[in-house]
């Protein structure tokens, strides 16, 4: 069983910036895919970007150019750098976790039903 804890949210300006921060379970985190994903409301649950174990990481159309996704494995953690916001990321950001260690691309990383394990979820609100 994977524990997943957010952090990080709140409210901000447009133009501004917000880093959330995912902290997982379990002693094999390394071997961990992540992922961040966003629910607006009225809206279904939406790829964000994604790492996987060894670094590789994918966007969203929408995020690519002002997100960052990284993580340090010492820390069992995982960021997602929000730059130069918009009201439109407005949303509850999920970090989701892949424990199975694999080679699959943006197709696989970038759907919901390929995480087994979501942490509770953060408030981000952008401010127009």
């Amino acid at each position: 069983q994977v524990q997943l804890v957010e952090s990080g949210g709140g409210l901000v300006q447009a133009g501004g910036s917000l880093r959330l921060s995912c902290v997982a379970s379990g002693r094999t985190f390394s071997t961990y895919s992540m992922a961040w994903f966003r629910l607006a409301p009225g809206k279904e649950r939406e790829f964000v970007a994604a790492i996987t174990w060894n670094a590789n990481t994918y966007y969203a159309d929408s995020v690519k150019g002002r997100f960052i996704i990284s993580r340090d494995n010492g820390k069992n953690t995982v960021y997602l750098q929000m730059n130069t916001l918009k009201p439109e990321d407005t949303a509850v950001y999920y970090c989701a976790a892949d424990p199975v260690k694999g080679y699959a691309g943006f197709i696989t990383r970038s759907k919901v039903n390929s995480y087994d394990y979501w942490g509770q979820g953060t408030q981000v609100t952008v401010s127009s």
